[in-house]
């Protein structure tokens, strides 16, 4: 098995399902910070000092690159369910297509939210 390299589309279609993953996590995240929001001021601020630590931001800015590499990569399969991109060359310009534009748009929300 080292001598085999797995294609780039095999490790899209394994990273879509991890960062599928990542999204339901996520929302266990957000639902967090909806009800320490809910309780009160002090219990948000006790969730928030974790997401405005550095392990917070990495976290936060792994997670906006799983929601938009997962996006990016949803559209191919949208694509590819009505029909269209199976040619070789499209499927292998639309897989390094799909990983640019998602760390494009995860560098400008990052950078327009003034995280960075």
């Amino acid at each position: 098995l080292q001598i085999y390299r797995l294609p780039l589309t095999a490790l899209l279609s394994i990273a879509h399902r991890i960062t599928g993953v990542l999204l339901a996590v996520g929302c266990l995240l957000l639902t967090l910070i909806l009800v320490a929001a809910a309780q009160g001021p002090e219990a948000y601020q006790s969730v928030m000092v974790h997401f405005h630590a550095w392990y917070g931001q990495v976290f936060l800015l792994g997670f906006l690159f799983a929601l938009y590499l997962h996006f990016c990569n949803g559209i191919r399969h949208l694509f590819w369910d009505a029909g269209y991109g199976f040619e070789l060359e499209t499927v292998d310009l639309t897989a390094k297509l799909a990983i640019v534009v998602a760390v494009v748009l995860t560098v400008a929300t990052w950078w327009l939210g003034g995280a960075g």
